[in-house]
Formats: C-alpha cells, structure tokens, sequence
C-alpha cells in the first residue's frame, strides 16, 4: 500500500486538574526524524515515546508536542535549607561581634535571604501517568498513520496515470522508431551521392556500411527497452505492502537518465515532442514520489 509521509494527529487527555494536549504532525523527509517538544516535567517520557513513534512509522520529519493546561501535574512543597540558615545566622553574629552592632536577627530578615526557601515539586507515582500520556501519543500517531493512508491512496491513483501516460508515449516513440531510421538511413544516402556525383563512383556496400553504423548510434532501442522495464518495476513497486519511496525515487531518477538520453540522440521532431511529454510527466510523478513513505 503506498502511503503517504504528510499527517496530523491530536489527542486530548486529563490528569488531576491538569489537562494534557498532544499534538503529532509529519511531513517528508529523506529518513526518520522525530523531535520531541515537552515541559521540563515530561522529559522522563521522551525516550518512550519516540520508540513509540519507530514502532509506528518509518520514515518523515515527525513533531511531536505535549502541552499541559490547568493546574501542574504534580503537587508542589516548600522546603527550607538549615545548614544555610545556619551559616546565615552564624556570620550574622559574627558580624555583631566583630563590629559591636546593635539589634536582633528576626524572622524578617531572615526570610529574605537567599536560598533559604525554594519551591519543590513533589515525587508522586507517574505510572498512571506515564500509561496514559502514553496511550495519547499512540492515538495521535495513529491519527497520523490514517492521514497518511488517504493521502498515499490518492498518490498511488496518480502515480498510476503517470505510469499509463508514459506507456502510452514509449508506445508512440516504438511506432515512430522505425520510420526515424528509415529517413535518417534515407538522407544520409541522399548527401553521400549529392556529394559524390560527377566525381568518383562510391562502393555501394561501404556507403551501405557507413549508413548502418550512424544509423545505429542513433537508435533508441535499447534506451526504450530500459524504460519499460523501469516502467514495469515501478508499477510493481507500488503494490508492496511496505516502505517504497526510496525505491521509486531511485527507479524515477533512472527513468529520466533514459529520457535524456532518447533526446541527446535523436533529432526528428515527433521524437523530441515526445520526450518533452515525457520529461513532463516524468517530473510530475517524482514531486509525487518525494512524498511517498
């Protein structure tokens, strides 16, 4: 099945008082790659989930996001740092002492220094969690998967009428070939006996010979015969129930190396319409084919 590397995938869950938006989005690439954007709080989740996201999808730039809405997820406490305290206090007599200063240390004063006080998030069991943040990102890829399925179905459809409309074009350039030939063989003869005459007789087998031989540097035979078995591969190709684009883009690449070669030979105009249509259709089905999984 072909499908496609272009998705999006959204997943809404609640947690306490918190709620969690899940967001998955994937677009061509050559290979896999996944960026993960989540709070701070989740970072103990990244590896998880983007094994989650391999598991699932095998090739595309994939951005996944996680953003929480409400209260935190988890529950906060302040805690104070004695042996700063401490310190604080000690020095501060240290001071009285030192300099004979009047006054008393109180609970004001002492609330203001620094890091005396400092806010921390309290350890709570993430299994719940971690199972259900889990099984959001899940449904979102899923999403992501369905996106890309539609969407390769409508590639495959397209592909296929490239593949039928360069047949029919291979088939023009076949019917075709024989007539080049024909003329080319044809106004070579003409120009070696339009410069021959009144001069010397030419050996009619050496001019037979030396028609054949520029005759055959410019057929396309074999550049027709590579481009249907191309033709045949791709067409094959896109009923593989697995990754294909890599393979279609090779096997496009070679298909356009053949055209351009049709070209460089051949000088008659039907043929180079021909190949103009080709190198057109061809070109259409590799944009198509970068987006292809």
């Amino acid at each position: 099945m072909t499908k496609s590397m272009t998705g999006y995938g959204k997943q809404t869950i609640e947690v306490g008082e918190s709620r969690l938006h899940v967001e998955v989005r994937s677009v061509n690439h050559r290979f896999l790659d996944i960026a993960v954007k989540i709070p701070r709080t989740l970072l103990f989740l990244e590896d998880q989930m983007k094994r989650l996201v391999k598991n699932r999808l095998s090739r595309g730039r994939v951005d996944l996001f996680v953003t929480i809405e409400g209260e935190s997820l988890f529950g906060k406490k302040i805690t104070v740092d004695w042996p700063i305290v401490d310190q604080y206090i000690r020095e501060l007599d240290e001071l009285k002492s030192r300099y004979d200063l009047t006054g008393e240390i109180t609970i004001d004063m002492v609330s203001k220094l620094e890091e005396v006080f400092s806010v921390q998030e309290v350890e709570e069991d993430t299994g719940t969690l971690q199972n259900t943040l889990l099984e959001a990102v899940d449904e979102a890829v899923k999403q992501v998967m369905q996106m890309r399925s539609i969407e390769g179905e409508q590639l495959h459809k397209d592909l296929r009428l490239r593949v039928t409309n360069i047949r029919h074009l291979l088939r023009e350039l076949e019917e075709r070939r024989p007539i080049v030939i024909e003329e080319f063989k044809e106004r070579i003869r003409s120009r070696v006996e339009e410069y021959m005459k009144e001069q010397i007789h030419p050996d009619e087998t050496k001019v037979l010979q030396e028609v054949a031989l520029l005759a055959e540097k410019g057929d396309v035979t074999e550049e027709l015969t590579r481009l249907e078995s191309h033709l045949i591969q791709f067409a094959s190709t896109l009923d593989w129930n697995e990754p294909i684009g890599r393979r279609l883009d090779f096997i496009v690449q070679e298909m356009h190396r053949e055209v351009n070669t049709i070209g460089s030979k051949s000088n008659d105009g039907e043929v180079m319409e021909a190949v103009v249509n080709l190198k057109s259709e061809i070109e259409k089905m590799k944009e198509q084919v970068q987006n292809v999984e």
